[in-house]
């Protein structure tokens, strides 16, 4: 393991249960994979408000559309097999399309470029207000002809993706669920993963939940709803880690690949261009696309009812993060880009040296909570509450002991000013002077603010 590594993920950890703190999330899953092999994994919160069952790094979520690179990477082997090519059009694996759905090709679909609907004349199988589709309820659907021409721009469709499962089918002769456990699933010897529902006995499930608002409380979203024939969109389930050890092994430079290095490139490159949006992404085929804190990534987000996730792979560091929540509301996909931010300011300065590493540590002022993260040759002055602690933050230039100069810092910051240190009778700091700003630990800042405003009444606007 890389040397910044380690502190990286330490920070990772004590800024997401902050995070989880103040966004009031019931829980969350993370796992973080280096050169394909789990290095941390974090749970947080609870799998059931209900209940009060806390969260382990072995619940099962609902991962979405996940499930969309796993079908992906099935076609793509069936492809190195040369029992099908991408350019194929659908119509001739899957009898009883409209014509013109026959038509489109099976790397359309992959990459979204097929023109399909999204979900269909009613998308309340996304809500929980119907079943999702069987079979012939899909195929009755694909009668009808595309919603716009096919390969002119990205347009997503949990449609296209159920029926590139039928797809498998017909090539196979094999159920999709059957199939694609043994040929993908096992063969990366994934063991916490499946298809669909119900799971296996014994593995534990988190439930999903609502969002806060309207009702200001949370309720409970059952997991266990079926997906059926949009399985291959949107059914899997599974545990962080596993998912951050599949995408890790879709990177084209990954050891060990149910796929080629050759086919895998060709699954996470840029395809199509997400239209009308205002942070620049990509889709390739089953894999999402961008670029965070200046690295490239691949992988996927997840959206089911009470459940958000999402997976980025950084083949530059060869880093893999997975990170699922349980509520409709889920910070996952702002959460992936924060820890981004944070292993690119550890790789780009590197681990704390000898001088700098005490000076660690979260103090508090009335107004919010400020961290000392030790970093290369300096102390940063981290923002937990933010989802980039990093950007724009004040940096120590340690000096002695317990001195030090704030040495960077924005204009309406206090650049230049002293920092010191105080320590009690056993030696432990107790506060923190940063220029003229007291910083203290969380207890006593609790206790201040108890003491000034806990009895405090407002009076009521005459």
């Amino acid at each position: 393991m890389d040397p910044w590594l380690k502190p990286a993920l330490d920070y990772i950890h004590d800024w997401l249960s902050f995070q989880m703190a103040t966004t009031q999330q019931p829980g969350c899953l993370v796992a973080i994979a280096h050169r394909g092999k789990i290095v941390a994994e974090y749970a947080f919160g609870h799998a059931d408000l209900a209940t009060g069952e806390k969260l382990t790094p072995r619940h099962r979520f609902r991962i979405a559309s996940h499930s969309k690179s796993f079908t992906s990477a099935g076609l793509m082997k069936l492809r190195e097999q040369r029992k099908l090519r991408l350019d194929d059009p659908v119509g001739d694996h899957v009898k009883g399309l409209h014509p013109q759905v026959a038509a489109t090709t099976i790397g359309q679909l992959l990459s979204h470029s097929a023109g399909l609907t999204r979900d269909g004349v009613d998308a309340g199988q996304f809500i929980d207000s119907r079943p999702y589709l069987d079979k012939n309820e899909l195929l009755s659907e694909l009668q009808q002809p595309p919603a716009i021409a096919p390969g002119t721009r990205l347009k997503y469709s949990n449609h296209g993706f159920g029926l590139l499962g039928l797809v498998i089918e017909a090539v196979t002769g094999e159920p999709y669920r059957d199939w694609i456990r043994r040929e993908i699933i096992d063969a990366v010897g994934l063991r916490e993963t499946q298809p669909d529902m119900p799971l296996t006995k014994g593995a534990p499930l988190a439930q999903g939940h609502t969002p806060r608002l309207p009702l200001d409380r949370r309720l409970v979203i059952p997991g266990d709803t079926p997906c059926h024939a949009i399985t291959p969109a949107a059914g899997f389930v599974s545990t962080a880690a596993d998912i951050a050890r599949f995408f890790a092994q879709l990177a084209p430079k990954a050891k060990h690949s149910v796929l080629s290095a050759a086919g895998r490139r060709e699954m996470t490159r840029r395809h199509w261009r997400n239209p009308h949006a205002t942070i620049e992404s990509y889709y390739g085929l089953g894999t999402m696309n961008g670029t965070t804190a200046g690295w490239d990534w691949f992988g996927h987000n997840g959206g089911f009812h009470g459940y958000i996730s999402r997976t980025a792979v950084i083949p530059a560091c060869e880093l893999t993060i997975s990170v699922f929540t349980n509520a409709t509301d889920g910070w996952a996909p702002i959460w992936v880009d924060g820890a981004m931010h944070i292993l690119r300011a550890f790789a780009q300065r590197g681990a704390p040296q000898k001088r700098v590493r005490d000076w660690t540590g979260r103090m508090w002022t009335s107004w919010s909570a400020f961290d000392l993260v030790p970093i290369g040759d300096r102390v940063l002055v981290a923002t937990p509450q933010a989802i980039n602690p990093f950007m724009d933050v004040a940096e120590i230039e340690v000096t002695g002991k317990d001195k030090g100069t704030i040495a960077a810092a924005a204009g309406y910051s206090s650049y230049g000013e002293a920092v010191r240190r105080v320590r009690g009778k056993t030696g432990k700091v107790t506060e923190v002077w940063l220029a003229g700003s007291k910083l203290r630990p969380e207890k006593a800042v609790a206790e201040e603010l108890t003491r000034k405003y806990g009895a405090t009444r407002r009076r009521s606007p005459r």
